[in-house]
């Protein structure tokens, strides 16, 4: 019954509006028009991370379609995400977290799966399965892991390291008596040090310019506008509260302090990731990868859940919770509604052009929004159109691609960025090609018209947020 309820976001409009989703569906379209050899010019690529729910959404996309594999494919990640949270929380505090499941919810449709990185999204949520399997499983059931560290490892190598370094601290802070656990601590944060002078001293970097009280977890419920404050401070404030509560409690209480000592460390060390790791490395030669410490904020709003798993329960903190998570979902339900409909015009708009047309897209959202929206043009296009300025094949890291001079699908990663700027100079070679545009202030309204060489791909349009 639970997990029904937590799958109700997953359906309670016509798509999931998510942004990469799309992306991810186009792309297994592709996928299936490359198998029936009906995309010339396009490839699969063999490589072994960064594809795990690609091969989901292809598989029960050849059994059930394509819209129905989109749902299947993104409730299998919510359950791993959902119960994976709950499994952690059980094995850090030897509890089981039932009022606090309205906060393992908001952190589940947090920013990492409103932006749809769900390879990434897999991959954390495996990890947490197999660190509350290490941390309270004993000899042989610990070799249960390695399995789960497989599939991390498919879906994304961020999961992978995590789940490996996190194994590692739990198992040398139970080894060692809790004197000791500053210095564990200590070394934790040497390393994180380390990394940042690597990367620092190596590569091109994109520090973070949030400030870092401002990343600590309850930020992924910073989504569509700045009204998305009201549940994220509201979280944070619950979570002083609830935690000061309990201290005060339990103040009498011998030892009570011991179950907060190995999350409170946890936390601390995603934080530290989050104030020293890089938002983007530029590698050489290579597509950058990009906000990294907005992604890591996941592992941390994980990391404080096992730090209120660790308090007394109390009915107040699920009606506290409770109440926080009805305005969050309310909100979200509202704007995810306007993404859908964005969308439907989208698909409106193609329909109209003659089939297997080439279609560009710039779609801003807006100014204070966290959440991209562009990627709507691709799963419109599905079974209809070719989105020119689908950035996947071009970046060399997911597994379909492209040669130069393919009709489908620009090949080179800049340029299908520059599509999405609405930067993009159309070429001759180009056409003909089409270009959806928002056409009204509020940046709802989009209209579409055909591309001429030698002209700025969003020229038309008037909705401009960057």
């Amino acid at each position: 019954m639970i997990s029904a309820v937590v799958l109700i976001p997953c359906l309670w409009h016509r798509v999931i509006a998510a942004s990469d989703l799309g992306s991810h569906s186009y792309n297994a379209w592709l996928t299936q028009l490359i198998h029936h050899g009906q995309a010339p010019g396009l490839w699969l690529a063999r490589q072994w991370t960064n594809v795990l729910f690609d091969f989901l959404l292809s598989g029960f996309g050849s059994l059930f379609g394509l819209p129905a594999a989109e749902k299947v494919a993104v409730a299998i990640a919510v359950l791993i995400f959902f119960w994976g949270i709950f499994a952690l929380v059980c094995a850090a505090t030897r509890r089981t977290p039932w009022l606090l499941l309205p906060c393992i919810a908001l952190v589940t449709y947090g920013w990492t799966f409103q932006l749809g990185f769900f390879n990434y999204y897999l991959s954390v949520g495996l990890s947490f399965w197999g660190l509350a399997i290490f941390w309270r499983g004993k000899g042989w059931e610990r070799l249960a892991v390695i399995p789960i560290a497989v599939l991390a490892a498919v879906a994304h190598p961020f999961g992978l390291f995590w789940l490996l370094a996190a194994c590692a601290y739990v198992g040398i802070a139970e080894a060692l008596p809790e004197l000791y656990h500053v210095a564990l601590f200590l070394v934790a944060a040497a390393v994180a040090a380390f990394i940042h002078y690597y990367f620092w001293h190596h590569y091109t970097v994109e520090a973070q310019s949030w400030p870092l009280y401002w990343l600590n977890g309850a930020d992924q419920l910073i989504l569509f506008g700045n009204r998305y404050r009201i549940p994220e401070r509201a979280l944070a404030t619950f979570a002083i509260m609830a935690l000061a509560v309990d201290a005060i409690r339990r103040r009498r209480e011998p030892s009570f302090w011991k179950l907060y000592i190995l999350p409170l460390q946890l936390y601390g060390i995603a934080e530290l990731g989050v104030l020293l790791f890089p938002r983007g490395v530029h590698f050489p030669q290579h597509v950058p990868i990009a906000l990294i410490t907005d992604r890591l904020t996941t592992l941390s709003a994980a990391a404080g859940c096992c730090v209120l798993g660790a308090m007394r329960p109390s009915k107040w903190h699920l009606a506290a919770s409770l109440g926080i998570a009805t305005v969050f979902f309310s909100f979200l339900y509202q704007d995810t509604a306007i993404v859908s409909r964005m969308e439907q015009q989208v698909e409106r708009l193609v329909h109209k052009l003659p089939p297997d047309r080439r279609v560009m897209a710039t779609i801003f959202q807006s100014p204070d929004s966290r959440v991209l929206i562009q990627h709507i043009i691709d799963r419109a296009c599905i079974g209809y159109c070719f989105s020119y300025g689908n950035y996947e094949p071009g970046s060399a890291v997911f597994r379909v691609r492209a040669s130069p001079g393919n009709p489908y699908v620009l090949d080179n990663y800049e340029l299908a960025i520059d599509t999405e700027k609405g930067t993009y100079v159309v070429q001759p070679e180009d056409l003909p090609v089409y270009q959806v545009y928002q056409c009204s202030s509020t940046g709802t309204d989009l209209c579409i018209s055909s591309l001429h060489a030698g002209e700025q791909n969003n020229r038309l349009g008037v909705y401009r947020t960057q």
